[in-house]
């Protein structure tokens, strides 16, 4: 009975320091991540405009061919959407919420059971022959304890997902017909 009670007392202990590292943890999290691709802003923003072609370079469609998709709104720019199914890669949804076309799209990303959305972007910055594509997003988890346990990590967690995104979309985009 002294064992069980010492057992209990310790996992209740445990169980308080992790709330309360939680609590301690910032509200915030960001995921930024570059590449340089051999050409044009007006050759990649196709790829990023239209949720459609994000099946060509997309690392999450690439884990799930089975992911099921419904588009809605415009086929391409501001207010084009789309929400997914998928058992490896979760359900959840995205919305492009304002464009500048050949230069930036910035999107709402939402998936089940995290709480609030996180906002993102696409920039594109011409250098020379070749464009600067930058994927950042940006998020809050304040009021969502799973999120403040894993906000600290986000980076380690996404950032490689970026970084092959980018690199698909760079040969993608680069395979395209240079004018």
């Amino acid at each position: 009975m002294r064992i069980l009670k010492r057992i209990l007392i310790g996992l209740l202990f445990f169980i308080v320091v992790i709330i309360g590292l939680a609590y301690l943890m910032p509200n915030h999290y960001g995921v930024m991540r570059s590449i340089h691709i051999n050409t044009s802003p007006d050759k990649i923003y196709p790829l990023i405009a239209a949720p459609k072609e994000w099946k060509k370079w997309s690392v999450w469609n690439q884990r799930d061919p089975q992911m099921e998709m419904l588009f809605a709104g415009p086929e391409t720019g501001m207010g084009a959407s789309w929400d997914w199914k998928s058992k490896s890669q979760g359900n959840g949804g995205m919305k492009f919420t304002r464009v500048a076309p050949n230069q930036v799209i910035n999107y709402e990303l939402s998936f089940e059971g995290m709480g609030k959305p996180s906002s993102g972007a696409l920039t594109l910055e011409p250098e020379g022959g070749s464009t600067k594509v930058t994927w950042s997003m940006v998020g809050s988890s304040e009021g969502n304890f799973m999120m403040k346990l894993f906000a600290p990590f986000m980076d380690k967690m996404v950032g490689p997902d970026f970084e092959d995104g980018l690199k698909n979309l760079k040969s993608v985009a680069e395979k395209l017909p240079q004018n």
